[in-house]
């Protein structure tokens, strides 16, 4: 070989061997340590962000993600942990330089360990975003290489529609299809999926076997059987039989042996605004009636829908599945085909899924601690923030408005405001933060509550956090926005539960009216009545269109078809739904101008000088025509609360406060018994020979008087102020006038004149005469009027039953006090026919009796001219 060849030759051998070395197997620089983790494959265990994928390790340096799903977050980095709980996963550290700032959909990719990181130093890897200290999902290392089966991976997946997908692995030799259904709905929805019945004509759904699925009470999911025997909701007709889309225990089963819930819950969860729910049904199942039979190796049609939910009542205790409202479809489906055309994740237009908490300028915020049960931000500690009895509410503020704090969290939970959304004092991290709110000094227990104030301005940034300030991620956000609802209406109240917020702002003739729910529904109603019966409604609602409704209703019952719809004049009507969160606005007059015969909405008057009832509901679904048992409310007030409008409060409503009670008594045994004695002590008593008549007459008037001024004394403080817009305080009053005139102008009564005096003091003693008869009659028929209208208003604005059946014995009791006078009176006459011809018809008195002064006894009749005391004089 010439040297030139051999020359050539050489120099390709060492090109090869510069090639191979730099382009070596990267596991030769790899750490061996901890081998018995090579080759492990697990799925992710999800946690937000709808994180799916299969993780495996491929080297001691490098791991493979395949099938990966993930929405985007802040700054994402794959961290290591040694545990899942949260004191080792906020104790983490990056385990590479790779990051994760995108969404991922069914993607696959390789990712390096950083060179100073190796598998011993964990027992968990995890996809971590930094700012807030979240874990998207993560995966448990062990050295069997059997991962834990997640409740999320299936081996099949369809679409549905853009927002609903079924999951399912088929099981075929245990005679089970276990199947998962996921769709980016509200948590009021429900999600369905079920066979059709192949042998049925026309409607597919008619004959269907579906499983409905849903998050019920307390956020926990639940799977039930269901079967459709007509395409309407769930009802019992006259015989007792379920007709519609009804549970499968609700029809009577040929064999009571036979189970007829088929459907068994598994697993599932609500996360970033999308339900998840994972349950197993039979292939062959032993209820032949309302189960289909599948064939996993055949190609069935399947139905599914999507819609409203109503939570069970005393009515109906089962889950009623409402209109689906357009969300709904078929397709055909053969179990065992592989199929899986699920790319990437569901993204929910709304993903902040938590409780939202409004803050209102009057009524304060009670801060406490309970168990972390669905905290917003995973990892979290054992026990977190409530506010208003809410796990770690949204909490919205408005700038220019003071919220209040009752801090009752304990005296080792203080609260602040921070900007950092990790908390637990960001400064002791070395992380930078701006407190606006709180610290060491806002904590407090139940038994002795911290008061604070903090008041948002305009240099508070859009979004800030509440947490405590020794222990890090117990609260959640605080979106800070201008002006709402507290700012333009002058008084505010929480009604019945803390459910929803009534806000008012009184004008001369009318009152504008804005209520807001407190929990997600499907439309709010506001009444004005003691109870659903005989009460006046607003409901508001979002209509098919997206349009916020309000509409007025005369209400006579407890079922749907006693809501009668109304054309009250509603003014500035406005209506919106924000995160589920109904809020209704009106403005309509105090007093209706029209026939209160021909309209029920004409008798909706509004006193606000009387405390005026508020009730409400909430439900899943409303329309304006056509109402049905599905517009029921799901849940509604315990009871009433009693809003006084005129001085922006409200307190519980009582059977009859026990102050008006005795008001009401005192005025009685005033007007309807002290009173009156004292006239008919004056007018018929007369003969008696001594001054008996006088005593009684004088004792038993300043009595009455006396206890009318305390009655008056005892409402005014119970009412908190006085009015006279209602007709039962405008003749109170001038029955008090009337009566108090009385002991007036009996101080400046004339002195009796000489027997035959026609002077001008006779005509002054006869005009007073007169007079003291006229105001003292008008005194007790006014009065009379007043305990009347007394008990009528008890009735209407204080809806105590008996008020009828207390009228009705206070007019028996006047019926028969004017029956004693007219058998007082015929007595009196033929008395007076007993008497000898020519005696001088009097009025206040015979001359015998008045020839004595009965106020002084040591005078004679003088001076019991000028002082003598009587409510009203008399004709003979």
């Amino acid at each position: 070989m010439a040297p030139t060849s051999l020359v050539q030759l050489g120099l390709f051998f060492i090109f090869m061997f510069l090639i191979g070395f730099s382009y070596s197997d990267p596991s030769l620089d790899c750490p061996t340590t901890n081998t018995s983790l090579l080759n492990f494959t697990s799925h992710f265990t999800l946690e937000q962000h709808q994180l799916r994928g299969i993780f495996s390790i491929i080297n001691g340096c490098s791991f493979r993600v395949s099938q990966f799903d993930m929405l985007a977050g802040a700054n994402v980095l794959w961290w290591g942990a040694m545990g899942d709980d949260f004191q080792n996963l906020t104790n983490g550290f990056p385990v590479s330089d790779s990051i994760l700032n995108q969404t991922y959909k069914n993607d696959t990719f390789t990712v390096r360990l950083r060179k100073n990181v190796t598998w011993d130093q964990m027992k968990l890897v995890a996809v971590w975003d930094v700012p807030t200290a979240s874990d998207f999902g993560h995966v448990l290392l062990n050295g069997s290489g059997n991962a834990k089966e997640q409740p999320t991976v299936f081996d099949n997946c369809k679409v549905l529609s853009d927002s609903y997908r079924i999951r399912w692995s088929l099981k075929e030799a245990e005679n089970a299809v276990e199947i998962g259904l996921e769709a980016a709905v509200g948590a009021e929805d429900y999600m369905g999926f079920g066979w059709a019945n192949e042998s049925a004509s026309g409607s597919l759904m008619v004959g269907g076997d579906v499983a409905i699925t849903a998050f019920g009470e307390g956020g926990l999911p639940f799977a039930h059987d269901y079967y459709i025997t007509k395409y309407s909701e769930c009802m019992i007709d006259e015989d007792g039989n379920a007709q519609g889309v009804c549970p499968d225990t609700l029809y009577k089963p040929t064999d009571p042996a036979v189970v007829v819930n088929n459907t068994k819950m598994i697993y599932g969860h609500r996360k970033d605004g999308v339900s998840f729910i994972r349950y197993s049904r039979p292939l062959q199942s032993n209820d032949i009636m309302y189960d289909q039979k599948i064939d996993p190796r055949a190609e069935m049609n399947v139905i599914w829908a999507v819609g409203l939910i109503k939570p069970p009542d005393s009515l109906r205790p089962f889950y009623l599945p409402q209109n689906h409202g357009g969300s709904y479809g078929h397709l055909k489906l053969n179990l065992s085909e592989q199929v899986n055309d699920c790319l990437g994740p569901l993204e929910a237009e709304d993903k902040e899924d938590q409780d939202l908490v409004i803050a209102d300028k009057k009524e304060p915020l009670v801060v406490t601690t309970g168990p972390a049960l669905h905290y917003p931000n995973p990892p979290n500690p054992s026990k977190a923030l409530y506010i208003n009895k809410k796990e770690s509410p949204l909490l919205r503020v408005e700038r220019g408005v003071p919220v209040k704090f009752s801090i009752q969290a304990g005296h080792d939970v203080a609260l602040y405001v921070t900007s950092d959304p990790i908390g637990g004092n960001a400064t002791l991290r070395n992380t930078s933060e701006t407190i606006y709110f709180g610290g060491p000094e806002a904590e407090g227990v139940q038994a002795s509550p911290t008061k604070l104030t903090w008041s948002p301005d305009r240099n508070t940034p859009d979004l800030v956090y509440y947490h405590s300030l020794y222990v890090p991620k117990m609260g959640w956000k605080v979106q800070v926005v201008d002006g709402g609802l507290p700012d333009m209406y002058n008084n505010s109240v929480s009604l019945d539960d803390q459910q929803v917020m009534l806000f008012w702002t009184l004008a001369d003739s009318s009152i504008s009216i804005a209520a807001r729910g407190e929990k997600k529904s499907g439309y709010l109603a506001i009444g004005f009545g003691r109870e659903m019966a005989n009460s006046y409604a607003y409901v508001g609602w979002i209509d098919d269109s997206g349009k916020g409704r309000v509409n007025t209703y005369f209400i006579d019952g407890n079922d749907a078809s006693s809501a009668h719809p109304t054309k009250e004049n509603l003014t500035y009507v406005r209506c919106k739904s924000e995160n589920g969160i109904i809020t209704l606005e009106f403005t309509r007059p105090l007093n209706p101008s029209c026939d209160r015969k021909a309209r029920h909405e004409c008798n909706n008057i509004i006193d606000p000088s009387t405390p005026l009832k508020v009730i409400w509901a909430m439900g899943a679904q409303w329309s304006d025509d056509h109402l049905s048992v599905r517009n029921m409310h799901f849940i509604t007030s315990k009871r009433p609360i009693s809003v006084l409008l005129m001085h922006g409060s409200a307190e519980a409503e009582e059977d009859l406060r026990p102050v008006l009670a005795v008001h009401g008594f005192m005025m009685f045994l005033a007007w309807g018994i002290l009173l009156p004695g004292g006239i008919l002590a004056a007018r018929y008593l007369k003969h008696v020979k001594d001054d008996s008549w006088f005593k009684i007459h004088v004792y038993m008037q300043y009595s009455g008087l006396a206890i009318i001024f305390l009655g008056f004394l005892f409402a005014v403080a119970e009412l908190r102020g006085l009015t006279l817009q209602s007709t039962h305080v405008k003749f109170g009053m001038l029955a008090i006038l009337l009566a108090v005139a009385q002991p007036l102008n009996a101080y400046f009564r004339p002195k009796k004149p000489d027997a035959g005096d026609e002077t001008a003091k006779a005509s002054r003693r006869l005009i007073w005469e007169y007079t003291h008869v006229i105001i003292g009659r008008c005194g007790i028929l006014v009065g009379v009027a007043a305990l009347i209208s007394g008990m009528k208003h008890l009735g209407e604005r204080y809806g105590d039953e008996n008020a009828n059946g207390l009228s009705w014995a206070l007019i028996v009791w006047f019926l028969l006090g004017a029956l004693l006078v007219i058998y007082l009176e015929y007595r009196d006459m033929g008395r007076r026919r007993d008497r000898l011809p020519g005696r001088s018809t009097w009025v206040l008195g015979n001359g015998e009796e008045e020839s004595r002064d009965l106020l002084n006894q040591s005078e004679p009749a003088k001076e019991k001219e000028a002082g003598e005391v009587q409510l009203e004089a008399f004709n003979r």
